[in-house]
């Protein structure tokens, strides 16, 4: 049987390749943050939360794990963050994600929001959540 081991890392690196591997996305924002740089100019994208909850059978290990990505404006009204929410779906809903060490049986959006920012009236924030099932593969 496979190992345990955890799908978390190799989700976010498989998402990060993807989101900086689209010219389009890269064409509306400065950059796709796990930790945003000090002086980032907006707009841009940040990896977010994950959850993970365990999925198996007998005879396998599984999880189902959520990521959360989000969208980062200062534009003024929810165009230009409601455009990139729908260029991460265009980039993730339901696509083939490579995930190192398993197995992806789906990928699938879970919610979209938009919002202002409490504490900052000029920024607007969208957030993006996916869930991907894996599998572990044998090493």
């Amino acid at each position: 049987m496979a190992s345990n081991a955890s799908p978390l890392w190799p989700i976010q690196t498989s998402i990060y390749s993807l989101l900086t591997a689209d010219a389009t996305l890269l064409g509306k924002i400065t950059g796709v943050y796990d930790e945003v740089p000090e002086g980032a100019t907006f707009p841009y994208v940040v990896i977010g939360e994950h959850t993970l909850n365990p999925q198996g059978a007998h005879d396998r290990f599984g999880a189902r794990t959520t990521i959360t990505l989000h969208a980062w404006s200062t534009y003024h009204g929810t165009l230009e963050v409601a455009g990139l929410l729908d260029d991460l779906v265009r980039i993730i809903d339901h696509q083939t994600v490579t995930v190192d060490g398993h197995a992806t049986v789906a990928v699938r959006l879970e919610q979209v929001v938009t919002m202002r920012d409490p504490g900052d009236a000029d920024l607007r924030h969208g957030v993006a959540r996916f869930a991907l099932e894996t599998e572990h593969q044998a090493a």
